[in-house]
């Protein structure tokens, strides 16, 4: 058993407004609040501190009204854990509100992760990488994990670095930023300072790994069909949502 929470801010950088932008006739965070809800998850909550979205959302889903001070989305789950008193062992999958192709089955997989290994604080994803340019595209988080597969390290440089270049990319992955989270884990990780390489890398992950937490990541075969960053990204992924239908 397992909650979603979608954190969805109006305020994007790139795009602002996002969540409402209409992909293929429907509000983008509408296509993603039905991919969570095709989950095998037990609840779907929109968090949000804007009440032009929480108006759109509750047309079809919760919504979460929260503070507008958070400084990233694991903090807004955060509050939500909080205000609505989650067990401390229960499992929060955060799916963000820019991914309106994410796959139920990938939702599900992360979920399951968390619950088959008790001694773990957060899971994730990984897929293959098959390029030179996306090993070395900063955009693109690599990942790195031990024998057991539980991450050794993030980076938005190209890791592992091949002395001896094969050319079959065999040992790189790219992480996909969907996690499960135990609330006990993701109040530690909301009430910690951010880190010294988080702060290098910007990559919030990192705060996890060095305050000893331990990160689970299970390989899938495929990655998802792409988020919404900019508005070059809308036609793409309009098409690919209009080949589904």
């Amino acid at each position: 058993m397992f909650r979603i929470v979608v954190p969805a801010r109006y305020a994007s950088s790139r795009l602002p407004g996002k969540a409402l932008l209409l992909l293929a006739g429907k509000p983008m965070i509408q296509w993603v609040v039905e991919r969570a809800q095709r989950s095998q998850a037990q609840q779907v909550v929109v968090a949000t501190d804007d009440e032009r979205i929480a108006k759109v959302v509750r047309a079809f889903a919760e919504v979460q009204m929260t503070s507008a001070a958070h400084p990233s989305a694991t903090d807004r789950i955060a509050e939500v854990a909080v205000v609505r008193r989650w067990r401390d062992d229960e499992v929060i999958v955060n799916l963000q509100g820019d991914e309106p192709l994410m796959p139920p089955a990938l939702i599900d997989q992360v979920a399951h992760l968390l619950s088959a290994h008790p001694s773990t604080d957060i899971a994730t994803l990984a897929v293959p990488l098959h390029s030179a340019s996306e090993l070395q595209d900063p955009n693109v988080v690599k990942v790195v994990t031990d024998l057991n597969q539980r991450a050794l390290y993030f980076s938005r440089a190209p890791i592992p670095f091949e002395r001896e270049p094969s050319g079959s990319f065999a040992h790189a992955r790219r992480h996909l930023g969907l996690y499960a989270y135990r609330v006990a884990a993701l109040k530690r990780l909301a009430a910690a300072a951010p880190s010294a390489l988080e702060e290098l890398e910007k990559l919030e992950q990192l705060r996890a790994l060095e305050h000893g937490m331990q990160i689970r990541v299970a390989q899938v075969p495929f990655a998802p069909g792409g988020d919404v960053n900019t508005a070059a990204d809308v036609p793409r992924v309009e098409q690919l949502l209009a080949a589904e239908k």
